[in-house]
């Protein structure tokens, strides 16, 4: 947690991330960093920047774009008693690497009894910001479902940097999932930050964050879903809509608890996300709190999420499927109306 003492100050959340990988690189001599364009260019998003020119290339390593040999770099190092944090750039090219994702680095503590820990992070985007079916997906469900791995994705710039540093000194293997759209300067956060502790500091993984209160539907959701629902539940808050918003900052551990006591209170709950609709995160948290509250608990459910096709290339198609500020707000009427 953050010291109550510290200094703030406004930064967005591309520096959020880069200010926690190099206060912890400081902190801790073993934490390396390899992955593409990730040193002298400082990362696609500005994430690493500066850390080349502060740490040398042997701990800020630019590879080749061979994600399955670096990531399976990182692996042995992590063996080896480093604490490697390898970036992916995007989400869609862990798929290149699942061998050494699935097989080795989610295997390897349970297959030894634990007596290898493997303390690595693999750093990644997602999101959709009109970049086509390839470069736009968020996937944190399908790493949900393998077991073995923590898997975070931050909505707020103060998140970006205290999950990024509980990611790095976690023993467990973590897939940290960025949004693009919140490095980018489409976030409203990235032209005028946010208020931010200078130190480090660390979020714990697996507790949830109530980011608004209410009393008549909980919403949850996570990463940019998070300012997206912000802004449909001011909306609909001026025809008497209250709306509880519940960021679940990491998918593994997730907290179940903080969602259903919420649900206990408002009888509704609605689940926004940016991942795929089928077999993933909106069910699971739908199943949880049905099984937690029983299904007499719940007077309306709904999910809001992409339909099960690829992200087009359009934009404006894109922003059809795609749950967004508009579409939430139609959705939060909707469950209002016919309640």
């Amino acid at each position: 947690m953050a010291d109550v003492n510290q200094s703030m100050r406004r930064i967005n959340g591309s520096q959020a991330i880069a200010e926690s990988l190099m206060q912890e690189m400081e902190r801790d001599e073993r934490v390396v960093l390899l992955g593409e364009d990730v040193g002298r260019s400082g990362g696609v998003f500005g994430t690493t920047r500066d850390l080349f020119d502060r740490f040398g290339p042997m701990r800020v390593r630019d590879t080749p774009i061979a994600e399955m040999s670096f990531t399976g770099m990182g692996v042995g190092m992590a063996m080896a008693g480093l604490r490697p944090v390898v970036e992916i750039m995007f989400v869609d090219f862990l798929g290149v690497c699942l061998e050494q994702i699935y097989n080795a680095m989610a295997k390897i503590p349970y297959m030894s009894g634990g007596r290898v820990p493997m303390p690595m992070v693999i750093k990644t985007a997602g999101g959709n910001i009109g970049s086509a079916a390839q470069h736009s997906q968020c996937l944190w469900a399908t790493f949900a479902h393998l077991p073995g791995m923590h898997v975070v994705a931050p909505a707020t710039v103060r998140d970006h940097k205290g999950l990024m540093a509980a990611a790095i000194r976690s023993e467990n293997p973590v897939i940290f999932i960025e949004h693009k759209e919140l490095l980018l300067k489409k976030s409203k956060d990235f032209l005028s930050g946010a208020e931010v502790p200078e130190g480090a500091f660390v979020t714990p993984i697996g507790k949830a964050n109530i980011v608004r209160g209410g009393s008549d539907l909980t919403l949850v959701t996570l990463s940019a879903g998070v300012e997206y629902s912000l802004e449909a539940a001011a909306e609909v808050a001026r025809d008497g809509i209250d709306v509880e918003i519940i960021d679940l900052r990491s998918i593994v551990p997730l907290d179940v608890e903080t969602v259903a006591n919420s649900v206990a209170r408002t009888g509704r709950l609605l689940v926004v996300d940016e991942d795929y609709l089928s077999f993933g995160l909106s069910a699971e948290i739908v199943v949880r709190v049905l099984e937690r509250l029983g299904p007499g608990a719940l007077r309306q459910i709904q999910r809001h999420a992409v339909p099960d096709v690829p992200i087009p290339a359009a934009l404006s198609l894109e922003q059809a499927i795609v749950p967004g500020p508009a579409s939430i707000e139609r959705t939060l009427r909707e469950m209002a109306a016919a309640s």
